[in-house]
């Protein structure tokens, strides 16, 4: 199969590599792709967010199927472009694509086909807001939640305790024209994310994850597109993938559908468990970064095979998917000043050393220099996968992974996975992670 995947993050080195690894040989491009990337795929320096642009790409590589890995050039219409030429694409349209690019949007679905989610206002004047916030967080007692209504890169959620700063990052979010903000009751618990592929009728689950959104150790700091994730979660309910099925994904899915906006491609499912039980934090339309990076590397069934079947409205001929025991843990490492601020042009040594390891080496913001040599290209740098017949045999991989590699000034967490538990321990939930918003960087 030709296989075309959009996009130039870790999502989409991940996705290049498993596809690299089905047991049917697949002809791999990638547009515009990035230096890890080119290393398995053909690389084609094409807008992603261009429509026409990739239709006419795809048409000239002559391709079975292709994979959109960010949410951009979904709610700019890409999926629905080629549609329109019948070429076979995983990924949905801009209309279905609304559930992640607006989350007022996403609250209206979720209300009608009764999924379980945080109480909300949607504000659209800053004279709205105290009274929102005082509707959601009666006295102050828990953190205000205050996000923005469209795509955000993972930076437009503000979860603090100062009233002050509530108030501040709402009015920032209603500046722009036209803009609006979403106020949420705190969820406490941790978060789990569960990624279901769809063709619009037939749903089926991935494994869960968890990811890390917090800047610093201890979940501190500011939030982040993610700096790392581990799959499976020792400490969670061995029920919890069909509770998502039946409670969120499938009702999503009908609901959708019954709006003639059907959705058909990953429906990323942001969940926390709370004492209340289960809740929706977020809904993304695409693989999430970094999990999708634990989780491809679990999955044994042939995902080419998966993604064609979501495409072409076949996922209910599939037999059911199959997954590696061994865990999977990633750690990411991010260039100076990040999140707040990415650097880019600096030297990143060590890659083929910690591969040499036994790790999954994933660019996420890397770039080829003048001379050759691999260059920082932004926050997020690559992320290092380690595996093993355990949650802490994968971290431990992981991590000697990530010290063999230096990027001056570069910083990375030092404690993902470190309470996720396991078979001679007791099941610990991680602390929570806050949502960290529509989308990731």
């Amino acid at each position: 199969m030709k296989i075309l995947v959009i996009g130039s993050g870790g999502r989409e080195h991940a996705l290049v590599a498993r596809l690299a690894r089905d047991p049917q040989a697949h002809v791999l491009h990638s547009a515009p792709g990035n230096p890890g990337i080119a290393e398995q795929a053909e690389t084609h320096p094409v807008d992603a967010n261009d429509p026409a642009a990739v239709c006419a790409l795809a048409r000239s590589l002559g391709v079975d199927l292709v994979v959109i890995g960010p949410e951009a050039p979904l709610v700019a219409g890409v999926a629905d472009a080629l549609r329109a030429a019948q070429i076979p694409v995983f990924g949905p349209s801009a209309d279905a694509a609304r559930l992640e690019g607006s989350k007022s949007f996403a609250k209206d679905v979720m209300a009608a086909a009764q999924i379980p989610t945080a109480a909300w206002v949607t504000c659209t004047s800053p004279d709205q807001l105290p009274a929102a916030l005082e509707a959601t967080n009666p006295g102050g007692e828990n953190p205000y939640v205050v996000k923005a209504d469209g795509l955000a890169a993972g930076k437009g959620v503000v979860v603090t305790k100062d009233l002050a700063a509530a108030l501040a990052h709402g009015e920032a979010c209603l500046s722009a024209p036209g803009g609006s903000v979403v106020i949420e009751e705190y969820l406490d618990g941790p978060e789990v994310s569960l990624f279901c592929v769809s063709d619009g009728k037939t749903v089926l689950p991935l494994a869960p994850a968890q990811d890390y959104k917090r800047a610093l150790d201890g979940n501190d700091g500011p939030n982040t597109g993610g700096m790392g994730a581990y799959s499976p979660l020792p400490w969670a309910p061995a029920e919890l993938t069909e509770q998502v099925l039946d409670s969120v994904a499938r009702p999503l899915i009908a609901e959708m559908a019954r709006r003639g906006t059907p959705f058909s491609g990953l429906l990323y499912c942001g969940l926390a468990l709370t004492r209340r039980g289960l809740r929706v934090v977020e809904f993304n339309a695409r693989f999430g970064d970094p999990e999708t990076q634990v989780v491809l590397e679990r999955l044994t069934s042939p995902l080419g095979e998966l993604l064609h079947a979501a495409a072409t409205g076949a996922l209910a001929d599939l037999p059911s998917l199959t997954w590696s025991d061994d865990a999977a843990v990633t750690v990411v490492l991010a260039s100076p000043g990040y999140p707040a601020t990415s650097t880019s042009d600096l030297p990143v040594r060590g890659v083929k050393e910690a591969a040499a390891t036994g790790c999954r080496i994933i660019h996420a913001g890397t770039k080829t220099g003048p001379g050759g040599e691999l260059l920082t290209a932004g926050g997020r740098v690559l992320c290092v996968v380690g595996t093993g017949k355990t949650v802490a045999d994968a971290r431990a991989s992981a991590y000697r992974g990530v010290a063999a590699i230096e990027i001056p000034g570069g910083h990375n967490r030092s404690d993902i996975a470190a309470l996720a538990g396991g078979p001679t321990s007791a099941p610990l939930p991680p602390q929570r992670n806050e949502d960290s918003g529509s989308g990731r960087e």
